[in-house]
């Protein structure tokens, strides 16, 4: 007993006190992370045992296990088929050209009264409508905008091209007037006025050819019909031509028609 207490260390000897623990950097961390994550995986795992199922799960179950299950002779309507000659597997119809397979199940999960899905399907659908009948309008709108565009255009083409023309017979008809020594055209507007005056003009001169070219309510189409006339009329000329012919007779067989039109 003795040596068995003197073999005994004692609590207070160094053998106790100098025991170094193992303080190493990051061990007692992960220790406990281990222990907190064996902790939450028992947690997780009697949460899992012991949670009930909700009475839409356990519909869902039953629901699923009863489809999955084909239907037997104890059920009723099934027997009535056999009687009739239906066999398991065979198309309904006398003629076999039925379904095989029952009607699918359709459950409605959601607390929304009866037509609501109709009701949100119809919506949805207007909703399309709508935005497609936005897009048509808008792309009519811009073909419109397109087309009126190319209008413009083409008018203002049209006009620049006659007053093109009208200038040329305006220069052709001075030329032509000057080389038979006419000296004043008959109307202002059958030579192209001057840009710059002389300063040997008066003031009444000036005054006078102002007032005769306010006065003109011709269009360029106009005075173009009315100054091409005369050309062809007094010397024989067509501006689109560019010929001054002989007499009449050259001039309308050799020229195709009065208009630019009758040119292209």
């Amino acid at each position: 007993m003795k040596l068995n207490m003197a073999e005994e260390e004692d609590y207070m000897s160094d053998s106790f006190i100098n025991v170094q623990e193992d303080i190493r950097p990051g061990l007692p961390m992960l220790r406990q992370i281990r222990e907190a994550r064996r902790k939450e995986e028992k947690r997780q795992e009697a949460n899992l045992k012991n949670r009930q199922k909700s009475i839409k799960e356990e519909e869902q179950e039953r629901r699923d296990m009863g489809l999955k299950n084909a239907l037997g002779c104890e059920n009723k309507g099934f027997a009535l088929l056999q009687k009739m000659g239906y066999k398991s597997g065979q198309a309904l119809g006398k003629s076999g050209d039925g379904i095989v397979e029952p009607i699918p199940l359709n459950v409605k999960t959601g607390k929304s009264g009866i037509g609501h899905e109709t009701l949100l399907k119809r919506k949805a659908e207007e909703k399309l409508e709508s935005y497609r009948r936005k897009i048509h309008m808008k792309s009519q709108a811009e073909e419109r905008a397109a087309e009126q565009f190319r209008i413009r255009l083409k008018n203002k083409q049209d006009e620049m091209k006659l007053e093109g023309d009208l200038r040329r017979s305006q220069r052709a008809c001075q030329q032509l007037d000057t080389q038979k020594n006419i000296q004043v055209p008959r109307e202002a507007w059958y030579w192209l006025r001057p840009e710059e005056e002389t300063e040997e003009e008066t003031e009444e001169e000036k005054e006078q050819d102002e007032d005769e070219y306010k006065s003109e309510d011709l269009s360029v189409l106009e005075k173009l019909q009315i100054l091409t006339s005369y050309l062809r009329e007094e010397h024989l000329y067509c501006i689109w031509c560019g010929t001054a012919y002989e007499d009449k007779e050259d001039l309308s067989s050799n020229c195709p028609g009065p208009t630019s039109a009758d040119h292209d």
